[in-house]
């Protein structure tokens, strides 16, 4: 078996979204959003709208190291909004998006309230090159149950799509990270970039309805294990991320069921990523029976193509044989 446990790591260094001069324009873009946010919450409730207080904390692939640099440029960020209110209060979470909104509308040209967020885009050249995405929350000090909400739905919606939902982002934050230290974690992250800039490359035409990132992160946390090279002696030497990453891929795999579509009149394909907190919730709820199909599929090809540079012995071919689904970002050895 070819060694390209060093073109693993030079992959990730390539597509990770940690260097600091794109950290440092997101920061810059999330302090300026939250200033112009705090002055026009003010401005509301000089007019007289009743707002209660609210704290913003970072979330999501931002918040783990997990980002990866989207192929397309466009950067984003996660911020959570924690409104100390209850979700009785305000039973249409609209309302409450809509203080955002209309805080931060003449932020940018473009500030959007989609379902789960209120976000803001930043263009360069026409083109969206940043944006930030705004959770809002109801806080659980506030609701009987002591459980945090996420506001869901948007304008135009009908009344059954506007709700609160269950979601405390900071406790799955801890749980997908907790148990993890030193070069297992560094493992762990570098697996799921890997996995998440699959996703973009492969499964682009399903757009919203394809995996999202956090369902990429959650299957790891259930599914990954470390993975180690030995010697001839048996000792380690060294981690081994192409076996990490196969290994991940097909239990995945063979956790994929089926089950009857009455819409549909078939057997449909399915893979449940259960929620680690609230155990109630699948990620993988948004998607359509095309878009699981093709994500099983895509999967298997991406096994394919893990089995087959983990077979070769020749460094190049198993490089060449990663770049088919990993993409150009995949480093190829020089040689013919």
């Amino acid at each position: 078996m070819a060694d390209v446990q060093k073109y693993f790591v030079q992959f990730d260094e390539a597509i990770r979204f940690d260097r600091d001069t794109e950290k440092a324009i997101l920061a810059e873009k999330r302090e300026r959003i939250l200033r112009r946010l705090s002055e026009g919450i003010k401005q509301q409730r000089v007019e007289g709208t009743k707002i209660p207080s609210y704290e913003p904390f970072n979330q999501g692939s931002y918040a783990m190291n997990l980002g990866v640099k989207p192929v397309d440029g466009d950067f984003d960020l996660d911020v959570g909004l924690r409104f100390d209110l209850s979700k009785d209060e305000y039973p249409d979470p609209v309302v409450v998006k809509s203080w955002v909104h209309s805080a931060l509308k003449r932020h940018t040209n473009h500030v959007e309230v989609r379902r789960s967020c209120v976000t803001v885009f930043y263009q360069e050249g026409g083109e969206d090159k940043y944006h930030v995405d705004l959770a809002i929350y109801s806080s659980g000090k506030r609701n009987v149950d002591g459980k945090d909400y996420i506001a869901k739905g948007k304008p135009g919606q009908k009344a059954d799509e506007r709700r609160w939902e269950p979601s405390d982002p900071l406790e799955l934050q801890n749980v997908i990270m907790s148990g993890r230290s030193g070069e297992d974690a560094q493992q762990f992250r570098r697996v799921i970039r890997a996995l998440k800039r699959w996703k973009e490359l492969r499964l682009s035409q399903y757009g919203r309805k394809a995996p999202k990132g956090i369902a990429l992160t959650v299957a790891a946390h259930h599914w990954f294990q470390a993975w180690s090279k030995q010697d001839a002696s048996g000792k380690i030497s060294g981690y081994d991320d192409l076996g990490a990453l196969s290994r991940l891929v097909s239990q995945m795999l063979n956790r994929f069921g089926s089950s009857w579509s009455t819409e549909e009149q078939r057997y449909v394909s399915y893979l449940r990523i259960q929620h680690p907190v609230s155990r109630d919730y699948d990620f993988c709820s948004n998607m359509t029976s095309a878009s699981m199909l093709g994500f099983k599929d895509g999967l298997g090809a991406l096994q394919t193509a893990l089995t087959r540079a983990q077979e070769i012995w020749d460094t190049r071919a198993a490089c060449r044989a990663l770049r088919e689904q990993l993409g150009d970002d995949f480093p190829l050895p020089e040689g013919r």
